[in-house]
């Protein structure tokens, strides 16, 4: 919790104003029972009506006095909760945003959201609940104690048996029910992931007749959490009653005590009567402090998995700028023992390749083997690269290391005869323009969905991409054409709308290398035939790669990349690879069978 505290820095005032205004109001509450023991001592006790309405007058002033204090506190608390909370999401969204692929796949993504959300809600009640109460309700316990010794020291000694039973209570349970709450929060991830999958393939789980196993999955998910939330909460629930029960007994032993000690004259009616509201203040008090407790023990726990996300350092480092990045690379080639001068031009082998996987090796974290092995590839600038290869063979993986969504694990990725480990971030993923599996669109327009590939592209970019892409002709038929709607995942879109949205997106940025990680799988064969002609014509003749499950959308690349349980089975143009690669003759000649029967 401490390092999240740094959020409150820009709410200094607020986090001394507010509980220096609810100390005000207790101790304008603190001065209560002493005057209704001298309205029942003088006023009453002598008939004086006079003083009773002006001692009356009193007990409202104090009150209103309380009421506007209580609310300038409410107010300072609540600007501080609410700021501290903004500004703890923000930094939390900043540093997962800094996470690599790595980071986020190991953490997942219900656990990212739910910290995002109810993590920090509970934490900024607990913020609120702390600035309101944290010194009030300890300032009016042992306040009212003190009080209770300026009445009759013989009779407040009830009060100092009371207190420190009602704290071992209170923070036993609190000791108690702290880890239980970290638990409950893990229950909740679980069920949130578990709703997130449902809804996110609800079509594929309606598909599969799969309702009554997911339905099941959830209630076992939902039982574990409602389990815990009933353990921590029957614990929780003992605070009231057994603080009742101390308190209630004390009151009993206060009035026995007070009934003696007036009958020998040592104190009057009315002092028994404020000892007996110091009493009740103490009791109202302690039910504060013990909800307190509670909210303080979830937010703790919540703010320990906040502290566990900011304390996941990303696995990559980014140079902050490209000449960094090329002494860098002086460094590494004299460590290395080439003394020749740094590639500047394109006059040379190294720096006409526009990508190089030098004998690249890749294995997630966690994972019991290698996805990719000794992967060696060199692509020339403006070449048409194909990669293809069977369900799980590394061809995404292998793609994503160039724009540096993961790093290798042995080897060296470059672009540009440059290590991808040397560039700053801005730099490289300048230089490449991505299209993944899953078409993803943000809620807005088309409009504002193409302009992420180039915030600053003419309306005539904007057109020319779609051509290209060949979804001219769907957008002009929309209405509103760019300014057209799109729902949230785009939704309102069919798949291969979507696809060519996507690539127009990143053909707006006119990269210099473009992956198609298998992006046009929802397009039939002639838009598909149409599309690879269109990236043709490319202005700048950028580097593409092609990766495809579909043998008719690569065979014309320069060069195709066959890839098998991550191994490279072949490389060559398509002709070369149906003369002597069987992993290529094989799904060629599979998908050539389905298509000429389609054909027929």
């Amino acid at each position: 919790m401490k390092k999240l505290l740094i959020y409150l820095k820009a709410y200094k005032k607020e986090t001394v104003f507010a509980p220096l205004f609810k100390m005000l109001e207790a101790t304008f509450e603190l001065f209560v029972p002493l005057v209704m023991a001298a309205i029942i001592d003088r006023g009453i006790g002598q008939a004086d009506t006079g003083y009773v309405l002006k001692m009356g007058g009193i007990l409202v002033a104090l009150g209103l006095i309380g009421l506007l204090c209580s609310i300038t506190a409410q107010y300072f608390a609540a600007k501080a909760a609410v700021g501290f909370s903004t500004g703890l999401k923000h930094a939390l969204f900043d540093h997962i945003q800094g996470l690599s692929f790595t980071e986020i796949d190991t953490l997942g993504t219900s656990t990212l959201i739910t910290r995002m959300t109810s993590d920090v809600n509970q934490v900024q009640n607990g913020v609120n609940m702390v600035l309101r109460l944290f010194l009030r309700s300890p300032f009016i316990v042992f306040g009212a104690m003190i009080m209770a010794f300026t009445i009759d020291a013989k009779a407040a000694m009830i009060f100092v048996v009371t207190i420190p039973l009602l704290a071992v209570v209170v923070f036993g349970i609190m000791a108690l029910t702290m880890p239980m709450y970290k638990k409950v929060q893990a229950g909740l991830d679980a069920v949130l992931g578990a709703t997130r999958e449902n809804l996110t393939g609800a079509r594929v789980i309606r598909a599969f007749h799969k309702e009554q196993e997911e339905t099941e999955r959830f209630e076992e998910k939902n039982g574990i959490l409602t389990h815990l939330q009933l353990v921590v909460g029957r614990i929780s629930a003992l605070t009231n009653p057994v603080t009742y029960i101390i308190i209630n007994a004390a009151t009993i032993l206060l009035l026995y005590t007070g009934a003696v000690r007036v009958d020998n004259g040592s104190i009057t009616q009315g002092e028994v009567v404020a000892l007996v509201n110091y009493m009740s203040q103490i009791l109202v008090e302690l039910i504060k402090l013990a909800n307190l407790i509670i909210t303080i023990t979830k937010a703790l726990a919540c703010a320990n998995r906040i502290e566990a996300v900011f304390e996941v350092e990303s696995s990559m480092e980014w140079r902050e700028a490209a000449e960094e990045g090329k002494e860098l690379i002086k460094t590494d080639n004299r460590a290395a023992g080439d003394t020749a001068p740094a590639k500047k031009s394109g006059t040379d082998a190294e720096a006409s390749l526009a990508v190089e996987f030098d004998h690249v090796h890749l294995t997630y974290r966690g994972a019991g083997a290698e996805s990719l092995s000794d992967i060696h590839i060199q692509v020339p600038r403006g070449q048409t690269v194909g990669i293809i290869g069977g369900t799980g063979s590394g061809k995404s993986s292998l793609v994503n290391m160039i724009p540096r969504f993961y790093d290798a694990t042995a080897g060296t990725v470059r672009v540009d005869g440059r290590d991808v480990k040397t560039y700053g971030m801005e730099e490289l993923r300048e230089k490449i323009g991505i299209v993944l599996q899953k078409a993803v669109l943000f809620r807005g327009t088309i409009r504002d969905n193409l302009l992420w590939g180039n915030g600053d592209a003419t309306d005539e970019e904007l057109w020319e991409a779609l051509r290209l892409a060949q979804a001219k002709d769907f957008v002009e038929t929309k209405e509103g054409r760019l300014d057209a709607p799109v729902a949230q995942e785009g939704r309102n879109l069919s798949g291969g709308q979507r696809q060519r949205l996507t690539i127009a997106r990143a053909l707006v940025a006119r990269p210099e290398i473009l992956i198609l990680d298998d992006s046009a799988s929802a397009l039939d064969y002639a838009t598909d035939a149409a599309l690879r002609r269109a990236l043709k014509e490319l202005p700048g003749e950028p580097t593409v790669f092609i990766v495809s499950q579909r043998a008719s959308s690569i065979r014309h690349a320069d060069q195709i990349i066959v890839l098998e349980d991550g191994e490279m089975a072949g490389c060559g143009t398509h002709e070369e690879l149906l003369a002597d690669c069987e992993v290529y003759q094989e799904i060629y000649y599979s998908q050539y069978a389905q298509q000429s029967a389609v054909q027929n």
